[in-house]
């Protein structure tokens, strides 16, 4: 029993250890419908803002067209943000944490506030 209980507190700190560093921006598209922290550099974005939506895009991993995530920020979040994130977040290492989707086989995450991303040092 008390291999068990080890074995149980093993695979969890193990787990919880690995969900703490985040995944790479290439490793996003194996996580569908996860919520994962995903570290990686921001390599350009731009804001729609004559589109009908006017959203956001944030390149994560590698520049438009090859990045292999996509950061999205809606028009609605938009004003959450002090400053256009196409532009602060442009060249920086950062985490952020979020539910991923697909969007024309690629992976997405959305965000709602700068609070979400986390500037790595």
């Amino acid at each position: 029993m008390y291999k068990i209980i080890v074995a149980i507190a093993v695979l969890l700190t193990s787990s919880f250890s690995l969900s703490a560093q985040g995944i790479t921006p290439d490793e996003a598209a194996k996580h569908i419908g996860d919520t994962v922290t995903v570290c990686g550099k921001i390599f350009g974005g731009k804001y729609f803002d004559k589109s009908d939506k006017k959203i956001t895009l944030l390149n994560m991993g590698a520049a438009y067209p090859k990045s292999p995530l996509t950061i999205v920020i809606d028009e609605d979040s938009r004003k959450n943000f002090s400053t256009a994130p196409e532009e602060f977040y442009n060249g920086k290492e950062v985490c952020i944490k979020g539910l991923v989707k697909e969007y024309k086989g690629k992976p997405q995450i959305f965000i709602t506030k700068e609070e979400e991303v986390v500037m790595k040092k």
